[in-house]
């Protein structure tokens, strides 16, 4: 009954504007071939690291995303430091956007983590000091005024959910709708929802019920969540269990425009489950440059799938992204050198290849 009232109010809702997005869409050939990247690396891609990570560089990681197209950006998370340090200098990173947000050729808006309502409280004290200064659900957007988004984090699985939130999956959902409707309450704004392992766990590994995955998603769009981001945590997809996972959830009644990919290339399957994603009608997807991230609690899941990647192999479907490749190929090259980390982009380090080839090249024949 639940998946029904959501569907038909779904329908009445988007009843009045079909005519205008029919519209849009013959005027705009290429509007279904636009895609939205949000990008996940200054919180998803640097919490787990064990060195201290400067705000200097944090904030200049966020910079130079911004300055690359990127339109949205997930920048922190108001979690407990003692469980996660590295992001413990959140309010710091909100406050700093606010007050200067960042040169783009985009209206930007930031992601920001906050799985309770302490959590949430610790970023309205900051959004009670700029009121006028974001965007909310009712005001797009702009380049002077970042939009805000407040995302929280279930699980697939029991397994998992006990293991990252210290509870079960009921007791978490329903400190997520109170998280939810606070937001939207207080100040209006978006909230994502990730829901992880929705592939593959790894404590109940490929055992992921595709439709007990629809029915979390489906309670929490029913919550008030705009938008699903559906984990692959492990990197354990594959092609067609991902085929399997999206027709469930069309089959629940939940809409393409509300479903987000996020997925791991443990296995190196993500930019296989991205083309079928694509071909499904997802539109947006999650990436982390230089392929930085991982998860503590998923034993050998190695990062998100690279920024650079997922510019690089949508720009050869012919798809729009809007994203400057060599600029995050830059950027992919900086910061997981200013951490100590290997680059894990193949684009990246081809394009800075291609890039010095091209330059010793060309000094040659001006020799």
């Amino acid at each position: 009954m639940a998946r029904f009232a959501l569907l038909s109010r779904r329908l009445l809702r988007c009843r009045p504007c079909m005519h205008n997005a029919r519209a849009f869409a013959t005027a705009t050939p290429s509007f279904d071939n636009r895609v939205k990247l949000v990008e996940v690396g200054p919180r998803d891609g640097l919490q787990n690291e064990k060195m201290a990570i400067p705000l200097a560089t944090k904030l200049e990681l966020i910079e130079r995303l911004a300055k690359s197209g990127l339109s949205t950006i997930e920048a922190g998370s108001f979690v407990s430091p003692k469980w996660v340090p590295q992001m413990d200098n959140s309010s710091d990173i909100l406050q700093h956007l606010l007050e200067h947000p960042p040169a783009s050729p985009n209206p930007l808006t930031f992601s920001f983590l906050a799985p309770n309502l302490k959590g949430l409280n610790n970023a309205f004290t900051i959004l009670a000091q700029h009121p006028t200064a974001f965007a909310t659900e009712t005001a797009p957007p702009t380049k002077e005024k970042p939009g805000l988004e407040i995302a929280v984090f279930a699980s697939a699985t029991e397994s998992f959910s006990q293991k990252n939130l210290n509870c079960d999956i009921a007791t978490s959902l329903a400190r997520f709708k109170e998280v939810i409707q606070s937001a939207k309450d207080t100040h209006s704004l978006r909230v994502r929802a990730y829901l992880s392992v929705v592939l593959g766990c790894p404590f109940e590994g490929y055992d992921v019920n595709p439709h007990r995955v629809a029915e979390i998603a489906t309670g929490l769009l029913e919550m008030g969540a705009d938008e699903i981001a559906l984990g692959d945590t492990t990197g354990m997809g594959t092609a067609p269990r991902t085929k399997e996972l999206l027709n469930c959830l069309r089959a629940a009644g939940i809409r393409n425009e509300d479903i987000a990919m996020h997925f791991h290339d443990t296995y190196g399957q993500a930019l296989v489950n991205t083309a079928v994603a694509l071909e499904h009608g997802i539109r947006t997807f999650d990436c982390s440059v230089g392929g930085l991230g991982g998860c503590p609690y998923s034993p050998g899941a190695t990062g998100n799938v690279a920024t650079e990647d997922v510019v690089y192999f949508m720009e050869t479907l012919g798809m729009e992204t809007g994203v400057d490749l060599d600029a995050v190929a830059d950027i992919g090259q900086w910061i997981t050198g200013e951490i100590g980390k290997e680059n894990a982009s193949t684009v990246g380090r081809a394009v800075l290849g291609a890039r010095k080839r091209a330059r010793a090249e060309g000094g040659k024949a001006d020799a």
